[in-house]
């Protein structure tokens, strides 16, 4: 379905590209390794064994069965024997302008200029660049031990502790060392974090439950690992969201994911770390 959206949107827009939780990091493959895994999919849908069939002809050129489908599968995410005869008309109608405003001469001429003979120069690369990765990728073998050796890794990483925090998030320095202060004189952390907090936990007495060190901004969680149990912070600490008076309010072991839980991610880093060998080795080998 991404590679589809992705196809409709290079057909609209050229030379177009293709939350957290507040605080929470969150980790994506990069865009080109997810659009070659959706495109795998695709092209093994899309490859047939039989010749294309003619099934129309715009202009004194032809529209093939194979080119109805990927533009079905674009559309409307179906294969065309998926399809109502409805749906089928409709699309095919569609397709046919399509092929109607591409062959006249003045689209002709207008193939020739340089901004559109760049953006298809683009699309065509492009398009090459994801089959030549969809190949990549499906002959990539991951072995179990690689898994197993990776999963090993992947424990050894793991913090040792989840901590269950509250904070209280201000734009400036000097409000949180007021926070501060009004706390070392009794007042209560969770009604604070109520009346002057800015965070999304505010509503919670800011609130953050449990969470693992490697789930939060960095500075945040070192703040969390010096305190102890039961402690607020003396000093502020400083993110990307603003200033944060942190409670520490509990802590526990960690305990580990299993392999199976973990699986698919762990082969995924894998693919993306075999693919980027396989760029890097390229870029080296580069022809200028």
């Amino acid at each position: 379905k991404h590679f589809h959206q992705m196809i409709i949107k290079i057909l609209r827009k050229n030379n177009q590209i293709l939350r957290n939780k507040y605080m929470y990091k969150t980790f994506f493959l990069p865009k080109m390794l997810k659009n070659t895994i959706f495109l795998i999919m695709l092209f093994f849908s899309l490859f047939r064994i039989t010749e294309a069939e003619v099934i129309r002809t715009v202009n004194n050129v032809a529209i093939d069965d194979e080119i109805l489908n990927i533009y079905i599968q674009t559309r409307i995410q179906k294969t065309i024997d998926n399809i109502t005869e409805e749906e089928y008309s409709s699309l095919l109608n569609d397709l046919i302008d399509l092929y109607l405003l591409s062959t006249q001469d003045e689209a002709k001429k207008l193939k020739n200029t340089p901004q559109l003979k760049a953006q298809i120069e683009l699309q065509n690369r492009g398009l090459i660049a994801q089959a030549v990765a969809n190949n990549f990728f499906k002959n990539l073998k991951i072995s179990e031990e690689e898994i197993r050796d990776a999963y090993s890794l992947e424990i050894l990483n793991t913090p040792k502790l989840e901590y269950k925090a509250s904070h209280i998030l201000v734009e400036t320095e000097q409000e949180a060392l007021e926070i501060i202060d009004q706390l070392n004189k009794g007042d209560t952390f969770e009604i604070l974090a109520i009346d002057k907090s800015i965070g999304p936990s505010a509503a919670n007495g800011g609130n953050l439950d449990w969470f693992s060190p490697n789930q939060m901004v960095k500075a945040f969680s070192d703040a969390v690992e010096k305190l102890k149990n039961g402690e607020y912070s003396k000093l502020p600490t400083q993110t990307q969201f603003g200033w944060h008076v942190i409670l520490r309010e509990d802590s526990k072991p960690s305990i580990p994911p299993t392999l199976e839980s973990i699986r698919q991610q762990i082969e995924q880093n894998i693919m993306q770390k075999s693919f980027q060998r396989y760029i890097q080795a390229l870029r080296s080998n580069i022809n200028n």
